[in-house]
């Protein structure tokens, strides 16, 4: 049974075969060489899989003769990779750069912060900020050395109860084992 395009109850074209149709063109899978960077068709090209299971697919022999070599390809003049680091392509001078689109900055609350406190902390002066993260530093220090003071003190008197209960007691009779 034929397969027509517009048959009436007949079986349906693949997409790959309907667009071919509507083309004209076929579509190929092509993959491309890891030494050259040029394309490999169906049927065509050699595959090596490295102990580490990298995977290299070369257009031919020649290449993979080159790639075993441990030649760059960035200093054989027909590869893709010599043709971009040398400026030889032509279809990369017509092609435009994309421009970004400025975002435009907007400004919203933070969770538990307004807008309008975020707005008058930006608009302090930088002396005024330096002064208060000043001041909250010294704040933790003080509170860092009370603290520091008040462990010192605990460990001394721990220290001196331990030394006269040691005095009272007795050493143990015998020898070390």
């Amino acid at each position: 049974m034929a397969t027509h395009a517009f048959g009436c109850g007949r079986r349906r074209l693949s997409p790959l075969r309907w667009f071919t149709y509507l083309t004209g063109k076929m579509v190929l899978k092509t993959e491309s060489c890891r030494f050259s960077g040029l394309r490999i068709y169906p049927g065509h090209g050699m595959t090596l899989v490295r102990i580490d299971c990298q995977v290299f697919k070369f257009l031919n022999a020649k290449v993979k003769k080159l790639y075993n070599q441990r030649l760059k390809p960035s200093k054989l003049a027909w590869t893709f990779l010599y043709r971009k680091q040398h400026k030889k392509d032509k279809t990369e001078e017509f092609a435009r750069k994309k421009r970004r689109v400025a975002k435009s900055a907007s400004n919203r609350s933070i969770t538990g912060v307004s807008v309008e406190v975020l707005q008058k902390k930006r608009s302090e002066k930088v002396e005024i900020r330096q002064a208060a993260r000043d001041a909250a530093l010294r704040e933790i220090k003080e509170r860092n050395t009370k603290a520091k003071a008040e462990k010192s003190s605990s460990k001394k008197s721990e220290v001196s109860k331990t030394k006269v209960a040691n005095k009272g007691a007795k050493p143990a009779k015998g020898g070390k084992r």
